[in-house]
C-alpha cells in the first residue's frame, strides 16, 4: 500500500511539473500583439474604410505644365525629385507645396502653377515628391503608400529642398491632407528660414516643445470630419497658445478633401473661400 501511495505521489508531481513548464496558450482573440507605429500621423487612418471613403478616386484633369521636373541630392546619399516653377526674376522667396496621399500627381502640379501665377510669378514654387516617384488613383493603394513612407526619408527630402533653395531663402509651406501635416513639419524643419505654413485638413504636430521652435504663425483650413476633428483642432490651438505661437484657423462645413477640384466631393464655395485665405496669407508673408 505504501509503495502504491508513493508511486501515485510521484505521478502527480511529474504531471504538475510538465504543465508548470509548458507555456499557457491564450485564445487567439486575447493575444496581445505590439505593433510598431506607422510613419506619419495621417497613416494611422489608412486602413479605416470610413477614412478611405473620404477619398474617392480623383477625376482626371487636363493642364499644360508651366514648370519642369528636377532632381536634387539628399543627405542620405540618394536623390529626390520635384516639380518647380521658377520666379521670373531671381528671388529668395520660395513656396514648398506638399501632395495629398495620392502622390505628386497632375492636380498638385497644377495647383503649384495656380499659386505661382496668383503670386505674380515672383515666388519660386516647388512641389516635393514625397513618395519618390510613386503615385496612384486607387484609395487602398494610396493608403499603403502613405503607410510605407519612412519619416527620416521624408525629412531628408525636405531638408534637401531647403538646401536647394539656399541659405537666404524665405520659405512658406502649403499642403493638403498628408501634405497638410507636412506643411507644418516642413515649417519646423525650416527653422529661421520659415515665414509661414498653410495646413489644409492635415494632422497637427502635438509636441509643444517642437511647436515652440516655429519661426512663423500657422493658417489652418480644416473640414468637418471625425479624423482631424474639432477636438484635435482645438487641442492644436491650445498647444500653439502654450508654445506662444499664433494659429489662425477655420473649420469649414465641408468634407475632408473639399478643396481638391479632382475630388468628386469638391466643394467650390468652401474651396474658394479657403483659397482666398491661403493666397492672402502668402501674399502678406512675401510682402507682395
Amino acid at each position: 500500500m505504501n509503495k502504491l501511495w508513493l508511486s501515485l505521489n510521484l505521478l502527480v508531481v511529474s504531471i504538475m511539473g510538465y504543465f508548470a513548464s509548458k507555456p499557457i496558450e491564450q485564445p487567439e482573440n486575447q493575444i496581445t500583439v505590439c505593433h510598431a507605429p506607422v510613419s506619419g500621423d495621417m497613416a494611422q487612418f489608412a486602413n479605416d474604410p470610413n477614412f478611405i471613403a473620404l477619398h474617392p478616386t480623383p477625376l482626371a484633369i487636363k493642364f499644360v505644365a508651366e514648370g519642369e521636373s528636377i532632381t536634387y541630392p539628399t543627405a542620405d546619399g540618394n536623390t529626390a525629385s520635384a516639380y518647380i516653377v521658377k520666379a521670373k526674376k531671381k528671388s529668395d522667396n520660395w513656396l514648398f507645396v506638399y501632395q495629398e496621399w495620392w502622390g505628386l500627381n497632375d492636380h498638385i502640379k497644377h495647383q503649384a502653377d495656380v499659386f505661382y501665377n496668383d503670386l505674380g510669378g515672383k515666388v519660386n514654387v516647388i512641389a516635393l515628391d514625397m513618395y519618390d516617384g510613386k503615385s496612384t488613383t486607387n484609395p487602398q493603394e494610396a493608403g499603403k503608400l502613405m503607410q510605407g513612407v519612412v519619416e527620416s526619408r521624408l525629412e531628408n527630402i525636405v531638408k534637401g529642398a531647403i538646401t536647394l533653395a539656399g541659405p537666404k531663402a524665405q520659405i512658406a509651406n502649403v499642403g493638403w491632407c498628408f501634405g497638410g501635416s507636412w506643411s507644418l513639419k516642413s515649417a519646423l524643419l525650416g527653422g529661421k528660414q520659415t515665414i509661414g505654413s498653410v495646413m489644409y485638413y492635415g494632422m497637427p504636430v502635438k509636441d509643444v516643445e517642437k511647436l515652440k521652435t516655429l519661426n512663423s504663425d500657422v493658417l489652418g483650413l480644416f473640414a468637418t470630419e471625425q479624423y482631424i476633428s474639432q477636438q484635435v483642432i482645438e487641442d492644436f490651438a491650445a498647444n500653439m497658445k502654450t508654445a506662444n505661437k499664433k494659429l489662425t484657423y477655420k473649420i469649414f462645413n465641408a468634407v475632408h478633401g473639399f478643396s481638391n477640384p479632382s475630388n468628386p466631393k469638391y466643394d467650390e464655395a468652401a474651396s474658394k473661400e479657403a483659397y482666398g485665405m491661403a493666397i492672402g496669407y502668402l501674399k502678406d508673408k512675401y510682402k507682395l
